[in-house]
């Protein structure tokens, strides 16, 4: 029986334990939403790199051929025009391992996620 691969504790080390051809993509998607959410807190979620204020804001996932992006559902519904050339689904978009990452409307999409989450998060507080 071959040992159990241990799971990674932090954001930096499950990009250093994902796929190469997917490393560089996972540093710019880090960097791109770490720019886009500042004063965020960075984590894994899920087993999966999280952003985070008082709640989850983007989750992101290295797969065998491409980025998954996880900025829930009401972004993907906005985004849905600039999203029409990447595989979606409810709540995710795949972005291919084998063309750039599409940075700016990344950066959109988390910076969309923000007010969001401010917004939502006011209607809360008495």
């Amino acid at each position: 029986m071959t040992p159990k691969k241990a799971r990674p504790k932090t954001v930096h080390e499950y990009i250093n334990t994902a796929p190469k051809e997917a490393q560089k993509k996972l540093r710019e998607m880090r960097d791109c939403i770490r720019k886009s959410a500042p004063g965020a807190t960075e984590s894994l979620k899920w087993g999966m790199p999280a952003f985070s204020y008082s709640r989850i804001l983007v989750t992101f996932a290295a797969f065998q051929h491409h980025i998954g992006f996880y900025p829930t559902t009401s972004a993907v519904k906005a985004f849905a025009k600039d999203l029409a050339k990447f595989a979606t689904a409810k709540g995710s978009i795949q972005f291919p391992l084998d063309k750039p990452l599409p940075l700016p409307l990344i950066r959109k999409i988390t910076a969309f996620r923000v007010r969001e989450s401010i917004e939502q998060d006011r209607k809360w507080r008495t």
